[in-house]
């Protein structure tokens, strides 16, 4: 890929004068890092701005005015289509508009664009309500895409869209102007600040509703979920201008203006859910089903066609369900009722089932409410992304489009849609989507490194068009018209509607500098230019599909990289060197060490958010080993064999610096960070805690119910003290006084003093220190376990997941026996062996609760939640919760990573007072306590004193 030229020097003085330090980025990695998106289209910005604030946008969108630089708005990055990628200023508009605030008890919602959507349904979760799309994407995607593109989903069709549920919208328009519609006097604002463009709206508005066949057009088009053009219902469905505006930016893809805030009606949730899967021999049985299922009150109904059926045997669980099934021309329906009550529910399970009676299926169906079930039956769903994107051919792209006909189309275009595949020789490629809408989604593999591959996905794209287009369906129906589809706006609109949205974009941006070439192109081959050529980089992330669901999950996104800008970083190097561009390739890695190594907290939750499984964390891990000398490898390994003398050296040496005064520790600590390395010494200051107490001593009990293994880190950190306070034991203490006021023996392995869950060393890269602390760890862990049958129990979660996670680092007998060792959290094994023996003696009246990104991977999050809720009356655990990027010793390495990651959190509970705040993890609740100023204790400690 070409790189642009550098910015006009006087341009980036300006961006710089107008913007906050450091907001304005031009380092390649930085430009890099912001070019790929979930599309299949790469362009590189020359630079990158992070807005501040709406009144920062109008005065962005005036400098480029001033210097002709075009601008696109850039959010999560989730788009498929090609809409967030920039030749020029790319706006970053995430990072600091992510505010959300609940209105009128929930019945709706003001958001700004940066906050995902489920980050906005979780600050409704209370109320019982949500917004109205259900984009899949919905963990990533942010609310300004939504609007963008005028997102959908499964179950919220037409009718519960951003266009139809949007109640208001501030709004910021090329020229500066910023305009909230929610104030009576918006409209007469708009005309008093853009009289061209109020007039000229009211003109298109009387121009199109005095055409019959426009606005026969415009109501087909628009009975369907349609994303292509410009949202033209809304000259028919709003008289003022300024609401036809703010309908007309729904949808518009960052061409218009920028949507700074929205307000929207909300929709109840149904929380009584079931679900089924109906297979039929043929896809018209299938799709002749569908009017039935819908009129029994069904929500969804998602196809599958026969060959993502193919896919889906491929798995376990696939195997499982459609087991007896020789897929041929089968098709399944996934169909689920949602209901707001039982009772409701029940009157639909009844309906529907009568339903499911007269269907011709291929094997015997039920609906389910058991959660476990369903989520198998969604798993199977949502999985054919991942199976068919994570199998592709190295070098080509997954490339996941979406289309929508009238549902009495639906079957035959289908059926056609098949038949093109195999024209093209898409062999691989899958059909599933929304059959209730006449929503079809495919994903094919193309390869466009290869002419002749191009040659072929370009045919194949215009008899696609040619087939929906004479199905008189819709090109796109959820992902927007982006680059991919802007070259057929106008053969799907007409002439004169083509002509009416043409000159939408003059009022709204006549100097065209809005996001060019996305939504309206009069250049043919649009969607063929500036498409991303993946090159490989790394085995561990080449199956990469830049979807971005990794980025909400991660501690690192608002201060370095996310997961998937390591990804592209990677592949960015990989294409710098093919290209021998040595110049590039050399400033990459030069910023790539702290970016992306030092500063990711390894915590693997991108790993449990990715569509294909990656876990970055443990690539960068990688990268830390290779940086490592042989020395520096066999001082791990020394550092584990007398692990339990360093131990008592770093308990010594908290004890010396609790003694010194915080500001020669501070400084101190920095002064050997210069000398040393920002990798090795910490930065201590107040909130340093002392030693702790030492690990208790090895005991066999002959009635022992589980094995106790105390985490080093409570060894090290002792607990957080809050004044005069009986409730600090520390969770080692906890733990242990939970279990005998039960009645409950605990084991203790011997040697346990020198012993260790080896996470330091795997975080660290140190392999042979890894090596030596995971076999050391086992047989001790493997003896006092009684070979296996006894649990072994760690009162802390990152602890007990790096025990957990030893097992993949063994090898023959040793790896076979530790498959049979179960490892439970210290919080699970109390919620399910302790708490039932216990009596809790007195509640606290509110508890603020951090899960963990450990307790994620564990599993364990509603245990810690259950015990918190047996201590305390409230409950909360904050909507913006994430990783504090603690990360073991991370926090103290580099400070700024926790820094970023708690402060939104941080941020929410500062609105509120609570009586404790827990979690269950040493140095998570150190991470917690610096960020919010409130002492974080381990939710053991907190049980430990309400079962006095």
């Amino acid at each position: 890929m070409a790189v642009n030229r550098p910015l006009d020097r006087s341009a980036l003085e300006a961006l710089r004068a107008l913007s906050d330090p450091g907001n304005v980025r031009t380092r390649p990695i930085d430009l890099a890092a912001m070019a790929h998106d979930a599309s299949h289209y790469l362009r590189q910005p020359r630079v990158v701005v992070t807005a501040r604030d709406a009144d920062h946008v109008a005065g962005l969108l005036r400098l480029a005015a001033d210097n002709n630089l075009p601008v696109t708005f850039r959010s999560g990055g989730t788009s498929l289509s090609g809409q967030a990628g920039s030749n020029d200023l790319l706006v970053d508009t995430r990072r600091n508009f992510r505010r959300v605030e609940v209105l009128d008890d929930g019945a709706r919602v003001r958001s700004q664009p940066g906050a995902t959507v489920r980050a906005v349904n979780a600050r409704l979760a209370p109320y019982r309500t949500k917004l109205g799309p259900d984009p899949a994407s919905e963990a990533a995607c942010t609310v300004g895409g939504v609007l963008a593109n005028n997102s959908s989903g499964m179950a919220c069709g037409t009718a519960l869209n951003a266009y139809h549920t949007l109640r208001s919208m501030t709004f910021v328009l090329p020229s500066g102007t910023v305009v909230d519609t929610a104030h009576t006097g918006a409209d007469d604002l708009l005309r008093t600040r853009e009289p061209r463009l109020w007039q000229g709206l009211a003109e298109l508005r009387d121009r199109v509703r005095g055409n019959a066949d426009s606005v026969a057009r415009i109501r087909h088009q628009f009975s369907m979920k349609n994303t292509m053009g410009y949202s033209l219902n809304a000259l028919l469905d709003f008289d003022r201008p300024v609401d036809i505006l703010s309908h007309l930016l729904v949808g518009s893809e960052g061409t218009l203006a920028f949507i700074a805030e929205a307000v929207f009606d909300t929709v109840p949730v149904r929380p009584h859910v079931a679900t089924a899967l109906l297979v039929f021999d043929s896809l018209r049985q299938a799709t002749d089903s569908v009017p039935g299922l819908l009129a029994a009150g069904a929500r969804t109904v998602e196809l599958m066609d026969a060959a993502s059926l193919r896919v889906v045997q491929r798995e376990p669980q696939g195997a499982a369900v459609l087991a007896g099934v020789r897929v041929r021309s089968h098709t399944a329906l996934l169909v689920e009722l949602q209901a707001a009550t039982t009772g409701q529910l029940d009157a639909e399970l009844a309906a529907a089932s009568s339903v499911l009676a007269t269907l011709a299926l291929s094997t015997a169906a039920r609906f389910t409410t058991d959660p476990a079930e369903r989520a198998t039956l969604w798993h199977l769903r949502k999985g054919l992304y991942t199976l068919v994107a994570g199998a592709r051919p190295l070098g080509s792209t997954a490339l996941l489009e979406d289309i929508v006909v009238p549902l009495d189309r639906l079957t035959d275009t289908t059926e056609r849609l098949t038949a093109l595949f195999a024209r093209y020789g898409y062999d691989d490629a899958v059909i599933f989507g929304h059959a209730k809408d006449g929503n079809l989604h495919f994903l094919i593999n193309p390869r466009f490194d290869d002419p002749d591959e191009l040659s072929r996905y370009e045919a194949f794209t215009e008899d696609l068009v040619d087939l929906v287009l004479g199905a008189n369906g819709s090109l796109k129906a959820e992902h927007g018209t982006g680059r991919i589809m802007a070259p057929y706006v106008r053969r799907q609109f007409g002439d004169e509607l083509y002509g009416v949205m043409r000159a939408i974009k003059d009022l709204c941006d006549p100097a065209v500098l809005l996001n060019p070439g996305t939504v309206l192109s009069d250049d043919p081959r649009t969607h063929l230019k500036d498409l991303k050529i993946p090159l490989p980089a790394d085995p561990a992330v080449d199956t990469c599909v830049e979807c971005g669901y990794c980025e909400p999950v991660c501690p690192s996104q608002d201060l370095t990289t996310t997961p998937r800008q390591r990804i592209v970083i990677m592949r960015e190097i990989a294409a710098a060197d093919a290209a021998g561009d040595t110049a590039r390739a050399r400033a990459l890695r030069r910023d790539f060490g702290y970016d992306a190594v030092d500063t990711c907290a390894a915590d693997s939750m991108c790993r449990s958010a990715c569509p294909v499984g990656i876990d970055t964390g443990s690539v960068m891990k990688a990268d830390r080993e290779r940086r490592h000398s042989a020395t520096a490898q066999r001082a791990g390994a020394t550092a584990a064999a007398h692990w339990g003398g360093t131990v008592n050296g770093l308990r010594a040496a908290l004890r010396v610096a609790d003694a010194l005064p915080t500001n020669v520790l501070s400084a101190g600590s920095r002064a050997a960070r210069r000398i040393l390395s920002e990798d090795w010494v910490p930065q201590l200051g107040a909130d340093l805690p002392g030693a702790g107490p030492r690990r208790p001593r090895p005991r066999t009990p002959g009635d022992a119910a589980a094995v106790f293994f105390p985490a080093c880190i409570n060894a090290l950190f002792g607990p957080a003290v809050d004044g005069d306070d009986t409730m600090a034991v520390g969770a080692a203490t906890a733990f242990q006084s939970l279990c005998e006021r039960a009645g409950l023996a605990l084991a203790v392995p011997d040697g346990v003093a020198g012993l260790c869950c080896g996470t330091p060393w795997k975080s660290k890269g140190l392999t042979r220190g890894y090596d030596v602390m995971a076999h050391r760890t086992f047989e001790a862990v493997w003896a006092a376990s009684d070979g296996g049958r006894l649990p072994v129990v760690c009162d802390a979660s990152s602890c007990g997941l790096g025990l957990r996670e030893i097992g993949a680092h063994l090898t023959g007998d040793a790896a076979d026996s530790f498959a049979a060792l179960p490892i439970v959290d210290a919080v699970t094994y109390t919620r399910t062996d302790v708490l039932p023996r216990l009596t809790v003696t007195r509640r606290v009246a509110s508890v603020a609760v951090h899960p963990t990104c450990s307790s994620e991977h564990l599993g364990s999050t509603a245990d810690l939640l259950a015990l918190a809720d047996a201590c305390a009356d409230s409950v909360t655990v904050p909507a913006t919760w994430r990783c504090c990027g603690f990360a073991g010793d991370r926090g103290l390495l580099h400070p700024e990573v926790t820094a970023a990651a708690t402060r939104p959190e941080a941020a929410e509970l500062a609105g509120a007072r609570f009586d404790e705040y827990v979690s269950n993890n040493r140095t998570c609740e150190l991470g917690m306590s610096r960020a919010t100023g409130h002492t974080y204790r381990h939710i053991l400690e907190l049980l430990e004193a309400c079962t006095r």
